[in-house]
Protein backbone atom coordinates (compact mmCIF):
# COMPACT_ATOMS: atom_id res chain seq x y z
CA UNK A 1 0.00 0.00 0.00
CA UNK A 2 1.31 3.57 -0.88
CA UNK A 3 2.72 5.62 1.80
CA UNK A 4 -0.24 7.57 3.48
CA UNK A 5 0.50 11.35 2.30
CA UNK A 6 0.97 14.34 4.49
CA UNK A 7 -2.35 16.36 5.09
CA UNK A 8 -1.05 19.22 3.67
CA UNK A 9 0.17 17.43 0.97
CA UNK A 10 -2.95 15.97 0.46
CA UNK A 11 -5.28 18.83 0.85
CA UNK A 12 -3.27 20.74 -1.83
CA UNK A 13 -3.34 18.34 -4.22
CA UNK A 14 -7.01 18.00 -3.93
CA UNK A 15 -7.59 21.28 -4.19
CA UNK A 16 -5.43 20.84 -7.62
CA UNK A 17 -7.97 18.43 -8.88
CA UNK A 18 -10.27 20.91 -8.60
CA UNK A 19 -8.38 23.19 -11.20
CA UNK A 20 -7.13 20.11 -12.96
CA UNK A 21 -10.04 16.83 -12.57
CA UNK A 22 -7.43 15.06 -14.67
CA UNK A 23 -5.56 14.87 -11.61
CA UNK A 24 -8.68 13.33 -9.78
CA UNK A 25 -6.98 9.64 -10.58
CA UNK A 26 -4.27 10.48 -8.58
CA UNK A 27 -5.62 12.26 -6.04
CA UNK A 28 -8.34 9.14 -5.61
CA UNK A 29 -4.59 7.08 -4.84
CA UNK A 30 -3.65 9.27 -2.16
CA UNK A 31 -7.09 9.29 -0.47
CA UNK A 32 -7.08 5.67 -0.20
CA UNK A 33 -4.06 5.87 1.52
CA UNK A 34 -4.92 8.44 3.51
CA UNK A 35 -8.02 6.48 4.82
CA UNK A 36 -6.18 3.37 5.20
CA UNK A 37 -8.86 1.59 3.18
CA UNK A 38 -8.62 -1.31 0.94
CA UNK A 39 -10.48 0.58 -2.03
CA UNK A 40 -11.55 4.26 -3.10
CA UNK A 41 -13.29 5.92 -5.53
CA UNK A 42 -15.87 8.85 -6.60
CA UNK A 43 -18.99 7.94 -7.82
CA UNK A 44 -22.01 9.68 -8.88
CA UNK A 45 -25.34 7.90 -7.91
CA UNK A 46 -28.86 8.36 -8.78
CA UNK A 47 -31.24 7.83 -5.50
CA UNK A 48 -34.17 7.22 -7.78
CA UNK A 49 -33.06 4.99 -10.17
CA UNK A 50 -30.50 3.60 -7.76
CA UNK A 51 -27.92 3.36 -11.23
CA UNK A 52 -24.25 4.15 -10.25
CA UNK A 53 -21.87 5.31 -12.12
CA UNK A 54 -17.42 5.47 -10.96
CA UNK A 55 -15.63 8.33 -12.35
CA UNK A 56 -12.51 7.79 -10.56
CA UNK A 57 -11.07 4.45 -8.46
CA UNK A 58 -8.29 2.14 -7.06
CA UNK A 59 -7.96 -0.98 -4.84
CA UNK A 60 -11.27 -2.46 -7.32
CA UNK A 61 -10.57 -5.14 -10.21
CA UNK A 62 -12.57 -2.83 -13.07
CA UNK A 63 -14.50 -6.27 -13.36
CA UNK A 64 -16.60 -5.35 -10.59
CA UNK A 65 -16.44 -1.99 -11.57
CA UNK A 66 -18.52 -3.22 -14.38
CA UNK A 67 -20.87 -5.28 -12.75
CA UNK A 68 -20.86 -3.10 -10.11
CA UNK A 69 -22.47 -0.70 -13.14
CA UNK A 70 -24.49 -2.90 -14.75
CA UNK A 71 -26.20 -5.11 -11.99
CA UNK A 72 -25.32 -4.51 -8.20
CA UNK A 73 -25.83 -0.83 -8.30
CA UNK A 74 -29.34 -1.37 -7.74
CA UNK A 75 -28.97 -4.04 -4.63
CA UNK A 76 -26.36 -1.76 -3.02
CA UNK A 77 -27.75 -0.48 0.57
CA UNK A 78 -26.04 2.46 0.30
CA UNK A 79 -27.92 3.19 -2.84
CA UNK A 80 -30.36 5.02 0.19
CA UNK A 81 -28.44 8.28 0.36
CA UNK A 82 -27.49 10.08 3.36
CA UNK A 83 -27.72 13.33 4.17
CA UNK A 84 -23.95 15.80 2.51
CA UNK A 85 -21.22 15.24 4.72
CA UNK A 86 -22.45 12.19 6.86
CA UNK A 87 -20.01 9.35 6.59
CA UNK A 88 -22.36 6.21 6.61
CA UNK A 89 -21.24 2.69 6.21
CA UNK A 90 -23.72 -0.47 5.72
CA UNK A 91 -24.74 -0.65 9.61
CA UNK A 92 -26.17 2.74 9.81
CA UNK A 93 -28.46 2.68 7.24
CA UNK A 94 -29.60 -1.29 7.27
CA UNK A 95 -30.16 -4.17 9.04
CA UNK A 96 -26.80 -5.61 8.83
CA UNK A 97 -27.67 -9.24 9.20
CA UNK A 98 -30.46 -9.05 6.09
CA UNK A 99 -27.53 -7.48 4.14
CA UNK A 100 -24.92 -9.89 4.55
CA UNK A 101 -27.71 -12.57 2.92
CA UNK A 102 -28.79 -10.22 0.04
CA UNK A 103 -27.07 -9.85 -3.39
CA UNK A 104 -25.10 -7.18 -3.15
CA UNK A 105 -23.21 -9.02 -0.51
CA UNK A 106 -22.95 -12.51 -1.65
CA UNK A 107 -22.18 -11.91 -4.84
CA UNK A 108 -20.26 -8.41 -5.26
CA UNK A 109 -18.69 -7.33 -1.92
CA UNK A 110 -17.90 -11.09 -0.44
CA UNK A 111 -15.91 -12.54 -3.70
CA UNK A 112 -13.33 -9.20 -2.99
CA UNK A 113 -12.70 -10.65 0.41
CA UNK A 114 -14.37 -7.40 1.92
CA UNK A 115 -16.80 -7.14 4.34
CA UNK A 116 -18.44 -3.24 4.86
CA UNK A 117 -19.19 -0.05 2.29
CA UNK A 118 -18.92 3.56 3.50
CA UNK A 119 -19.96 6.52 1.92
CA UNK A 120 -20.24 10.09 2.04
CA UNK A 121 -21.89 12.88 0.39
CA UNK A 122 -19.82 15.07 -1.29
CA UNK A 123 -22.49 18.05 -3.27
CA UNK A 124 -24.54 20.27 -1.02
CA UNK A 125 -26.66 21.19 -4.30
CA UNK A 126 -29.86 19.52 -5.46
CA UNK A 127 -28.03 17.79 -8.15
CA UNK A 128 -29.88 14.59 -9.39
CA UNK A 129 -26.67 12.17 -9.34
CA UNK A 130 -24.69 13.49 -6.16
CA UNK A 131 -20.93 12.65 -6.28
CA UNK A 132 -19.92 10.87 -3.13
CA UNK A 133 -16.54 9.63 -2.24
CA UNK A 134 -17.20 5.77 -1.79
CA UNK A 135 -14.56 3.64 0.42
CA UNK A 136 -14.24 -0.31 1.30
CA UNK A 137 -12.50 -0.39 4.38
CA UNK A 138 -11.35 -4.14 3.82
CA UNK A 139 -12.16 -7.53 5.43
CA UNK A 140 -12.78 -5.34 8.24
CA UNK A 141 -15.64 -3.09 9.00
CA UNK A 142 -15.63 0.81 8.92
CA UNK A 143 -13.45 1.75 12.52
CA UNK A 144 -13.89 5.03 13.91
CA UNK A 145 -10.13 6.38 12.40
CA UNK A 146 -11.22 5.54 9.02
CA UNK A 147 -14.62 7.42 9.67
CA UNK A 148 -12.43 10.59 11.01
CA UNK A 149 -10.25 10.40 8.14
CA UNK A 150 -13.58 10.48 5.48
CA UNK A 151 -15.09 13.32 7.30
CA UNK A 152 -12.02 15.19 7.30
CA UNK A 153 -11.92 15.19 3.76
CA UNK A 154 -15.40 16.53 3.47
CA UNK A 155 -15.09 19.82 3.16
CA UNK A 156 -11.79 20.27 0.83
CA UNK A 157 -13.29 17.19 -1.91
CA UNK A 158 -16.39 19.00 -1.45
CA UNK A 159 -15.00 22.23 -2.81
CA UNK A 160 -12.59 21.12 -4.82
CA UNK A 161 -15.87 19.37 -6.99
CA UNK A 162 -17.65 22.80 -6.82
CA UNK A 163 -14.92 24.42 -8.89
CA UNK A 164 -14.85 21.77 -11.08
CA UNK A 165 -18.59 22.04 -11.57
CA UNK A 166 -18.09 25.93 -11.81
CA UNK A 167 -15.03 25.61 -14.45
CA UNK A 168 -16.87 23.04 -16.74
CA UNK A 169 -20.12 24.92 -16.58
CA UNK A 170 -18.26 28.27 -17.91
CA UNK A 171 -16.20 25.73 -20.67
CA UNK A 172 -19.69 24.56 -21.60
CA UNK A 173 -20.86 27.89 -22.45
CA UNK A 174 -17.58 29.39 -24.08
CA UNK A 175 -18.07 25.94 -26.31
CA UNK A 176 -21.49 26.33 -27.13
CA UNK A 177 -20.87 29.87 -27.71
CA UNK A 178 -18.01 29.11 -30.35
CA UNK A 179 -19.82 26.32 -32.03
CA UNK A 180 -22.86 29.10 -32.72
CA UNK A 181 -20.05 31.33 -33.89
CA UNK A 182 -18.26 29.00 -36.41
CA UNK A 183 -22.23 27.97 -37.74
CA UNK A 184 -22.98 31.85 -38.77
CA UNK A 185 -22.67 32.91 -42.50
CA UNK A 186 -21.17 36.07 -41.44
CA UNK A 187 -17.59 35.80 -41.17
CA UNK A 188 -16.51 36.08 -37.93
CA UNK A 189 -12.40 37.26 -36.78
CA UNK A 190 -11.12 37.38 -33.56
CA UNK A 191 -7.83 40.14 -33.83
CA UNK A 192 -5.25 40.45 -30.76
CA UNK A 193 -3.71 43.90 -30.53
CA UNK A 194 -1.20 43.60 -33.64
CA UNK A 195 -4.60 42.14 -35.84
CA UNK A 196 -3.40 39.05 -35.91
CA UNK A 197 -6.00 36.39 -36.60
CA UNK A 198 -6.62 34.71 -33.36
CA UNK A 199 -9.56 32.63 -34.89
CA UNK A 200 -12.02 32.77 -37.63
CA UNK A 201 -14.91 30.60 -38.48
CA UNK A 202 -15.37 28.93 -41.46
CA UNK A 203 -16.75 32.00 -43.47
CA UNK A 204 -14.44 34.52 -42.55
CA UNK A 205 -11.94 31.50 -44.11
CA UNK A 206 -13.97 31.25 -47.01
CA UNK A 207 -13.49 35.51 -47.43
CA UNK A 208 -10.08 35.27 -46.68
CA UNK A 209 -9.18 32.40 -49.09
CA UNK A 210 -10.79 34.44 -51.89
CA UNK A 211 -7.62 37.35 -51.10
CA UNK A 212 -10.11 40.08 -52.29
CA UNK A 213 -11.99 42.37 -49.10
CA UNK A 214 -9.88 40.92 -46.53
CA UNK A 215 -6.65 38.55 -46.69
CA UNK A 216 -4.15 37.01 -44.36
CA UNK A 217 -0.67 38.20 -44.81
CA UNK A 218 1.68 36.48 -42.68
CA UNK A 219 -1.46 35.37 -39.97
CA UNK A 220 -2.61 39.28 -39.86
CA UNK A 221 -5.40 40.55 -41.52
CA UNK A 222 -5.25 42.99 -44.24
CA UNK A 223 -7.46 44.66 -45.96
CA UNK A 224 -7.81 46.24 -49.37
CA UNK A 225 -8.55 49.35 -48.82
CA UNK A 226 -5.55 51.54 -46.66
CA UNK A 227 -8.40 53.27 -45.43
CA UNK A 228 -10.00 50.48 -43.78
CA UNK A 229 -6.55 49.61 -42.68
CA UNK A 230 -6.24 52.17 -40.78
CA UNK A 231 -9.28 51.87 -39.35
CA UNK A 232 -8.31 48.40 -38.29
CA UNK A 233 -5.06 48.94 -36.54
CA UNK A 234 -6.77 52.33 -34.76
CA UNK A 235 -9.68 49.91 -33.34
CA UNK A 236 -7.77 47.03 -32.32
CA UNK A 237 -4.84 48.72 -30.34
CA UNK A 238 -6.37 47.89 -26.94
CA UNK A 239 -9.92 46.33 -25.60
CA UNK A 240 -10.69 49.73 -24.81
CA UNK A 241 -10.66 50.99 -28.44
CA UNK A 242 -12.75 47.61 -28.97
CA UNK A 243 -15.06 48.22 -26.62
CA UNK A 244 -16.10 51.96 -27.42
CA UNK A 245 -16.22 51.72 -31.26
CA UNK A 246 -18.50 48.71 -30.41
CA UNK A 247 -20.60 50.82 -28.39
CA UNK A 248 -21.22 53.22 -31.12
CA UNK A 249 -21.98 50.92 -33.55
CA UNK A 250 -18.64 50.94 -35.33
CA UNK A 251 -18.74 49.51 -39.07
CA UNK A 252 -15.87 49.60 -41.42
CA UNK A 253 -17.04 49.61 -45.11
CA UNK A 254 -15.07 47.29 -47.50
CA UNK A 255 -15.47 47.12 -51.13
CA UNK A 256 -14.50 44.14 -53.23
CA UNK A 257 -12.41 44.75 -56.55
CA UNK A 258 -16.20 43.66 -58.61
CA UNK A 259 -17.63 46.59 -56.87
CA UNK A 260 -19.93 45.01 -54.28
CA UNK A 261 -19.94 46.26 -50.48
CA UNK A 262 -19.08 44.52 -47.45
CA UNK A 263 -19.24 45.53 -43.47
CA UNK A 264 -16.87 45.11 -40.93
CA UNK A 265 -19.10 45.06 -37.69
CA UNK A 266 -16.86 45.91 -34.53
CA UNK A 267 -17.83 43.93 -31.58
CA UNK A 268 -16.51 43.28 -28.09
CA UNK A 269 -14.99 40.33 -27.62
CA UNK A 270 -17.42 38.30 -24.88
CA UNK A 271 -15.46 37.74 -21.77
CA UNK A 272 -16.96 33.89 -21.72
CA UNK A 273 -14.84 33.41 -24.85
CA UNK A 274 -12.12 35.70 -23.91
CA UNK A 275 -11.22 33.74 -20.71
CA UNK A 276 -13.79 31.13 -20.21
CA UNK A 277 -11.59 28.51 -22.43
CA UNK A 278 -9.00 26.45 -21.40
CA UNK A 279 -6.60 29.11 -22.46
CA UNK A 280 -6.81 32.67 -21.63
CA UNK A 281 -6.71 34.24 -25.76
CA UNK A 282 -4.50 37.34 -26.80
CA UNK A 283 -8.06 38.40 -28.90
CA UNK A 284 -9.21 41.82 -28.25
CA UNK A 285 -12.05 42.31 -30.29
CA UNK A 286 -14.20 41.17 -33.18
CA UNK A 287 -14.86 41.62 -36.56
CA UNK A 288 -18.62 40.23 -37.77
CA UNK A 289 -17.84 40.59 -41.95
CA UNK A 290 -21.00 40.48 -44.17
CA UNK A 291 -21.73 41.11 -47.91
CA UNK A 292 -24.43 43.97 -48.23
CA UNK A 293 -26.62 42.60 -49.54
CA UNK A 294 -30.07 44.40 -49.65
CA UNK A 295 -33.03 42.26 -48.20
CA UNK A 296 -36.27 43.96 -49.22
CA UNK A 297 -38.63 40.92 -47.63
CA UNK A 298 -37.29 41.98 -44.50
CA UNK A 299 -36.18 45.38 -44.34
CA UNK A 300 -38.31 46.84 -47.22
CA UNK A 301 -41.38 47.71 -44.38
CA UNK A 302 -38.71 49.15 -41.77
CA UNK A 303 -36.84 51.33 -44.08
CA UNK A 304 -40.00 52.45 -45.76
CA UNK A 305 -41.11 53.81 -42.14
CA UNK A 306 -38.31 55.13 -41.21
CA UNK A 307 -36.87 57.22 -44.05
CA UNK A 308 -40.58 57.62 -46.23
CA UNK A 309 -39.59 56.89 -49.41
CA UNK A 310 -41.36 56.53 -52.13
CA UNK A 311 -41.69 53.18 -54.46
CA UNK A 312 -39.19 54.66 -57.32
CA UNK A 313 -36.96 55.78 -54.41
CA UNK A 314 -36.78 52.48 -52.91
CA UNK A 315 -36.15 50.68 -55.94
CA UNK A 316 -32.90 53.22 -56.58
CA UNK A 317 -31.63 52.68 -52.88
CA UNK A 318 -31.56 48.79 -53.61
CA UNK A 319 -30.15 48.68 -57.01
CA UNK A 320 -27.56 51.00 -55.39
CA UNK A 321 -27.05 48.36 -52.97
CA UNK A 322 -27.24 45.15 -54.66
CA UNK A 323 -25.87 46.87 -58.19
CA UNK A 324 -23.74 49.29 -57.96
CA UNK A 325 -23.27 52.66 -58.82
CA UNK A 326 -25.58 54.93 -61.12
CA UNK A 327 -24.72 53.79 -64.55
CA UNK A 328 -25.38 50.35 -63.36
CA UNK A 329 -28.42 51.31 -61.22
CA UNK A 330 -29.40 53.08 -64.89
CA UNK A 331 -29.12 50.14 -66.56
CA UNK A 332 -30.76 47.58 -64.48
CA UNK A 333 -33.46 49.49 -64.29
CA UNK A 334 -33.73 51.04 -67.49
CA UNK A 335 -34.03 54.20 -66.69
CA UNK A 336 -31.80 57.35 -67.54
CA UNK A 337 -29.13 58.31 -65.51
CA UNK A 338 -30.52 61.64 -64.57
CA UNK A 339 -33.49 59.76 -63.17
CA UNK A 340 -31.23 58.06 -60.74
CA UNK A 341 -29.26 60.38 -60.02
CA UNK A 342 -32.37 62.57 -58.76
CA UNK A 343 -34.09 59.79 -56.78
CA UNK A 344 -30.44 58.94 -54.70
CA UNK A 345 -30.13 62.77 -54.46
CA UNK A 346 -33.90 62.65 -52.39
CA UNK A 347 -32.67 59.45 -51.04
CA UNK A 348 -29.83 61.35 -49.35
CA UNK A 349 -31.70 64.02 -48.22
CA UNK A 350 -34.06 61.88 -46.55
CA UNK A 351 -31.29 58.99 -44.61
CA UNK A 352 -29.07 62.22 -44.44
CA UNK A 353 -26.36 60.81 -45.78
CA UNK A 354 -24.68 61.99 -48.96
CA UNK A 355 -22.05 59.18 -49.90
CA UNK A 356 -23.04 55.77 -51.46
CA UNK A 357 -20.55 54.03 -49.19
CA UNK A 358 -22.30 55.48 -46.47
CA UNK A 359 -25.96 54.26 -47.87
CA UNK A 360 -24.39 50.99 -48.16
CA UNK A 361 -23.36 51.19 -44.42
CA UNK A 362 -26.64 52.75 -43.48
CA UNK A 363 -28.97 49.87 -45.35
CA UNK A 364 -27.00 47.24 -43.97
CA UNK A 365 -28.02 47.98 -40.84
CA UNK A 366 -31.24 46.92 -41.24
CA UNK A 367 -30.29 44.01 -42.08
CA UNK A 368 -27.22 43.20 -39.96
CA UNK A 369 -27.37 39.57 -39.04
CA UNK A 370 -26.17 40.88 -35.27
CA UNK A 371 -29.85 42.36 -35.42
CA UNK A 372 -31.51 39.71 -37.21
Amino acid sequence: MPRPPKQSELIESIYDAGLHPEMWSDVVVMLNAFIGSQACGLISKDPVSKSGATHYYCGVDPHYIQLYAETYARHDPLARLPRYGEVRNIPDLVNFDEYRRGRFYQEWLRPQGCADVANVVLEQSKSPCPMLLTVIPGRDMLDADKRARMQFLVPHASRALLINRAIERKQQRATALADVVDRLTAGVVLLDKACNIVHSNPAAEMLLAADDVLRSVAGRLVARSADANRALRDIFRDAGEVALAAESGRKISLIAQDGSYYVAHVIALPSLLREGAAERTPAVGALFIWRAEFDGRSCADVIDRTFELTPAEFRVLQSIVDVGGVPETAIALGIAETTVKTHLHRVYAKTGVSRQADLVKLVAGFSNPLVH
